[in-house]
């Protein structure tokens, strides 16, 4: 029994299909999340806020911001649309050199990146790091670190190689759950090698590398259940790994952009009173939640089914696929909105309230954390905006608008950080998300003539009336029963009685409403037990 979606067929839409593949994809990611939860409980317990978690932290940032160009974001982005066109023309026996081609190449790149990443990491740490070279064993530490975990770079990127090939054959699951290795390795290698080197921290290293190889090696299989296999190919000139190339370069400035944004945020927070870093870091993390399991899920599964609907030539049904996609974004979206505001100073309070971590500083964070979740709908929406251009081979335009959007963060950030502090800075980018997501469906609209968006309108209407609802309830229960001083296992319960009452509300009033997200979900889940529609 796979946990992937039978390709669609005569008796399934599209929409139906990209509804489980999303299905798949959350169900995988959720599970990462969760280990990766219990990954950071874990590296906090043995190692703490020391120098030598401070040098793991640093040094595994190196490969994996790296990644981010080689791997996830860049390629998936420019080999879906071209690799699924490939598929339409010429079918999988024809399409398959091109991986095996890409393959090569990108490993023949790397390779060359590696070697150098691991050559020249003293210079390196000194440019990301400066701060270190003022402790000699924390500096030297960073740098044999990095020089362990600089080859993730290369079996990653062949990972994420392997991820969009799979993806545009309608596998999702697989790949999805491949990063949960990652989580799993680096736990396993915590807790059995921690005392085994002299710096304890060398565990997690190899807890990198071998979590890497286990998230390229566990795809192979299915690739090969498929009738790949792998060829060498070194041709330059091959004009699908061309223009996968002439793609690539866009995509990778817009995750450029989306990291000086960041870097930008964090050198801004620095300058306001203490505390502010930690503050946004908290807050954005519990934001990044919800996004991670629902909005990258939506986005991995459209890209690959709107890429295939373009190659089939029919973009007229892009704008069904992108509405369907955007109120699927919408009905998780809009809830978790509201229900991470109403529950920004509980969560923070069962989650982090111990120890150093005190009320000032549970205010401070449940003010980055209500702020983020304003932007929520906008940062969840732009995965699956980006996703219509992408298939359309368009990776400029969005990386445009990215780069006017940071522009905008910037200057909002100076503008709130005033009188907001940290809460400006959050506050900018949800805003500036905000305008992302506007100009490109603007865009979208002149392009293709109609995005659906009197649909998008009606079902995001009923979303927000029954989520009001469903914050009346769920702030009702904390008013009369969720206590601050209270023991933790008291506060757990309350806090998950009252997401639970929240999600029994605005399940039922969606219901109510008469829903058709909400109806197509309950039907699944009664096809599921076997109780019929």
């Amino acid at each position: 029994m796979t946990a992937d979606p039978p390709s669609p067929g005569p008796e399934s839409s599209s929409k139906e299909y990209l509804t489980r593949a999303a299905g798949s994809v959350a169900l995988a990611t959720l599970i990462s999340r969760l280990f990766g939860y219990l990954r950071d409980m874990i590296i906090a317990d043995l190692f703490g806020a020391r120098a030598a978690a401070d040098a793991f932290f640093v040094a595994f940032r190196i490969p994996n911001l790296l990644r981010r160009f080689t791997a996830e974001g860049a390629l998936t982005a420019a080999f879906v649309p071209v690799y699924s066109e490939a598929l339409k023309r010429k079918g999988k026996p024809g399409a398959f050199p091109i991986i095996c081609n890409l393959l090569t190449i990108l490993t023949a790149l790397l390779m060359i990146v590696t070697a150098g990443g691991v050559i020249f990491a003293p210079w390196i740490v000194k440019v990301i790091a400066p701060g270190f070279t003022s402790d000699p064993h924390t500096y030297e530490l960073t740098t044999q670190l990095t020089r362990i975990m600089f080859p993730y770079l290369l079996v990653i990127s062949i990972a994420a190689t392997f991820m969009a090939a799979l993806n545009s054959m309608g596998r999702f699951f697989i790949p999805a759950i491949a990063p949960a290795l990652l989580n799993i390795s680096i736990i396993v290698c915590a807790l059995l090698f921690y005392d085994k080197f002299e710096e304890p921290t060398t565990a997690l290293a190899i807890g990198v590398l071998i979590g890497g190889v286990l998230q390229m090696a566990v795809q192979i299989p299915p690739l090969l259940k498929l009738g790949f296999r792998y060829v060498p190919s070194f041709d330059l000139k091959d004009v699908a790994t061309r223009k996968i190339g002439l793609l690539m370069i866009p995509a990778a400035f817009g995750m450029a952009v989306a990291e000086i944004n960041v870097f930008v945020d964090t050198i801004l927070a620095s300058l306001l009173p203490e505390g502010s870093v930690s503050y946004l870091f908290y807050g954005n993390r519990l934001v990044q939640f919800p996004l991670g399991v629902f909005g990258v899920a939506v986005g991995i599964a459209a890209l690959p089914i709107m890429s295939r609907e373009v190659a089939e030539g029919k973009t007229e049904k892009l704008a069904d696929l992108l509405s369907h996609s955007l109120r699927m974004i919408l009905f998780v979206s809009i809830p978790s909105t509201v229900g991470l505001i109403i529950l920004a100073n509980p969560m923070i309070n069962t989650l982090f309230e111990r120890g150093q971590f005190d009320e000032a500083a549970r205010a401070g964070s449940a003010l980055a954390l209500s702020l983020y979740a304003i932007g929520l709908v906008a940062f969840a929406g732009v995965k699956v905006t980006v996703s219509a251009f992408y298939s359309l081979q368009d990776t400029s335009t969005p990386t445009k608008i990215a780069a006017w959007c940071m522009a905008l963060n910037v200057a909002l950030n100076l503008l709130l950080m005033g009188p907001l502090k940290h809460g400006g800075l959050a506050l900018a980018t949800s805003i500036s998300s905000m305008v992302n997501i506007l100009a490109l469906l603007w865009l979208l609209r002149k392009r293709l003539e109609s995005i659906d968006g009197f649909n998008i309108a009606r079902s995001g209407s009923i979303m927000l009336a029954a989520s009001v609802i469903m914050g009346g309830a769920v702030y009702g229960y904390i008013v009369q029963f969720y206590a601050y001083n209270d023991v933790l296992i008291v506060k757990a319960f309350h806090l998950f009685s009252a997401i639970s009452i929240g999600i029994i509300v605005y399940a039922g009033f969606m219901l109510f409403f008469g829903s058709r997200e909400a109806i197509s979900i309950k039907n699944r889940f009664a096809g599921k037990l076997g109780l019929g529609s």
